[in-house]
């Protein structure tokens, strides 16, 4: 493996970097030998910005230089300026350390508290001025200093006067923009970083034609020729794969070149120097500095309005229920956490562990997830991030058009009018007040057991599973717990319900306190959809069914259902693993999203209001209508009636 770099979605089309230090340190000087190539004999104060000539750098990547001046009154200018920087050059004086000192004193930490988050050169100039009264080695002076400022990504002394290593400064400024150490490997530990062994991992799988485990040389071949433009030769190929022997006898057997060899080429290339390699290869593969792939790898943002959502289309869902299979290797129909990690070895990072989608699905006695719990993440992933989802299938192998994997929906007002929906997925927000079980339901939904002790929901949490429908069919359903204190904040957005189906009501049966909190935020709900168009079927789920109701419960409750013609509340203990059929009523609630939508007395009086008007405005046009026949039929006989006198 050999070839030139690409700077090509490094940094746009430009490297800017930004010269700064004490004053007389050399800067000015610098910039215009690194420019002229002459040792300047009068310098102005302050540099107006200099571009290099683009054939300076192998990468011909153009090159604008910033000097900086460092008196406080240009402190305004200095800061914009490092807060633009693709680079830092700092400099300090080779015959005075306390310019040095500077560096770690203040310079650096500055940089940190600008959140300047680019590479650093540090810069020693005037060489010719230290002579020989300082024998110690730059390495030994720098090291501690690197040590703590992990954003030193280089380090280098050089002297404007003699011409020593000038344009070697810029050099390592620009490398260090368009092929950065830092995302790649981890210097302390002299290993590949996780996220870039994901990434060479991905792209050794896409080379692998024949899935066989090994690059061969045809393979190879091919992976040279798409990354560097040139085909490699036998001889090449034959001295790659003795430099991976002789140092990994694993990194190649009888078929060729395996993950392991390919990985320990591009950390010996790194180790070399030659970070432009591997760089040059994650970019032909859509990478970005991030190591993530590029924004034109993945589909243009969703344009949809706030009561649509996202879904995975059918050719998505094929793909990944091949994939589950796949990488069910002990074929006992559940991916456990190493089969997992096994299958999102090739994304930047596993998502599922991480909140939303920790404890979201449903798992097997032995902690794995069976087909419908991988679907239902899936499916909650492409709800909550369509973009995400897309991404994260593609590092798994998606290979049709990114945009082929997502549908959106139709608008939920629609479906409300046509009466009717046709989506796979619904959104199931869950209100109630503390300790009134909305927790416990949730669990039950995804097969956890009843717990003794009661823990407090402090955010948002999701449950998501597959309900089985009449004739066979499955839908998804997504319930989303809304902790008490968020629903005013919720309710704040105008869009609060636009991505709702249905919300659930839920109140302990046996406390009279929970029961009108939750009737509460049940007029609050009605009233936001009344006001914003995104009305929601709702359902009241009176809790703890177990326990002795409070003495009014049943009327109270009937009463409210009634008055705001909505379904009466449905009974239901957790605990005794009595579930009235909720879920299957949640989903039929929201296939019919025309009905148990709420209304409170003002959303009546509004209907009755408009009923009136709309009657007063017929009565109007028709007595208008009547009044135009009868002026028509007075001209018709006044017309008569002068024709025959």
């Amino acid at each position: 493996m050999a070839g030139g770099a690409s700077a090509s979605g490094a940094a746009g089309n430009a490297v800017r970097i930004v010269v700064a230090g004490d004053a007389k340190t050399g800067k000015s000087s610098l910039i215009v030998t690194a420019a002229a190539e002459n040792f300047p004999t009068n310098v102005p104060p302050v540099l107006p910005p200099t571009r290099l000539p683009e054939d300076l750098y192998p990468d011909r990547v153009p090159v604008t230089i910033i000097d900086t001046s460092s008196s406080p009154e240009n402190r305004g200018k200095l800061v914009e300026e490092l807060t633009r920087a693709d680079a830092v050059v700092l400099t300090y004086a080779c015959d005075r350390p306390e310019t040095l000192d500077r560096l770690s004193t203040y310079w650096l930490p500055e940089l940190r508290r600008l959140e300047v988050k680019v590479p650093v050169i540090v810069v020693g100039c005037m060489l010719d001025k230290r002579g020989d009264q300082q024998p110690v080695s730059l390495e030994q002076v720098m090291s501690p200093i690197m040590q703590q400022f992990r954003e030193i990504e280089t380090c280098i002394e050089c002297s404007a006067l003699n011409h020593i290593q000038i344009p070697e400064v810029f050099y390592y400024a620009q490398k260090a923009v368009l092929h950065p150490t830092a995302p790649l490997f981890d210097q302390e530990q002299q290993v590949l970083k996780p996220r870039c062994v994901r990434a060479l991992k991905r792209i050794f799988i896409l080379c692998d034609h024949d899935r066989d485990g090994a690059l061969s040389d045809a393979e190879l071949n091919d992976f040279q020729v798409k990354c560097f433009n040139a085909p490699l030769q036998p001889s090449e190929i034959v001295g790659v794969k003795r430099v991976v022997q002789e140092k990994l006898p694993e990194g190649v057997d009888d078929r060729g070149l395996t993950l392991t060899g390919f990985l320990f080429l591009h950390a010996l290339f790194i180790e070399k120097g030659r970070l432009e390699t591997t760089w040059t290869v994650l970019r032909k593969f859509g990478y970005n500095n991030e190591i993530r792939l590029r924004d034109d790898q993945l589909p243009p943002p969703i344009k949809r309005y706030p009561d649509q959502s996202v879904e995975l289309t059918t050719e998505a869902v094929d793909f990944l229920r091949k994939i589950f299979f796949t990488y069910d290797v002990d074929g006992d129909g559940a991916l456990r956490s190493a089969e997992l990690e096994d299958l999102f070895s090739t994304a930047p990072e596993n998502l599922w562990n991480e909140a939303p989608y920790v404890e979201a699905a449903q798992k097997t006695a032995l902690g794995g997830l069976s087909l419908d719990g991988f679907l239902s993440l899936w499916a909650l992933m492409t709800l909550l991030d369509p973009i995400r989802s897309v991404e994260t299938l593609i590092y798994i192998g998606y290979g049709g058009d990114p945009s082929s994997a997502i549908r959106v929906t139709r608008r939920r007002r629609i479906d409300r009018k046509k009466q009717q929906t046709d989506r796979t997925v619904y959104q199931c927000f869950v209100f109630g007040p503390k300790e009134s079980g909305k927790s416990a339901l949730l669990n039950s939904f995804i097969g956890r057991t009843f717990p003794e002790e009661y823990v407090s929901t402090t955010r948002d949490r999701y449950a998501v599973n597959v309900v089985d429908q009449p004739a066979g069919v499955k839908k998804t359903l997504v319930l989303r717990e809304i902790p008490e204190e968020s629903v005013k904040e919720l309710l704040s957005k105008k869009d609060a319900l636009a991505a709702c189906d249905v919300a659930v009501f839920v109140h302990d049966s046996s406390r009279e306190p929970s029961w009108e909190k939750a009737t509460e935020m049940l007029v609050d709900v009605a009233s936001q959809g009344e006001a914003t168009g995104y009305e929601v079927p709702c359902l009241i789920v009176a809790a703890k069914d177990d326990l002795d109701p409070f003495l009014t419960e049943i009327q109270d409750s009937t009463r409210v259902s009634q008055d705001m013609g909505i379904e009466a509340p449905i009974p239901l203990s957790t605990k005794l693993g009595d579930f009235s059929n909720i879920f299957q009523r949640i989903v039929r609630a929201a296939e019919h999203p025309h009905l148990s939508i709420p209304e409170t007395s003002a959303g009546k009086s509004r209907k009755q209001y408009h009923r009136l008007i709309n009657r007063s405005l017929v009565f109007v046009s028709v007595g208008a209508a009547v009044a135009v026949v009868g002026l028509a039929a007075y001209r018709v006989y006044a017309a008569r009636k002068n024709s025959s006198s």
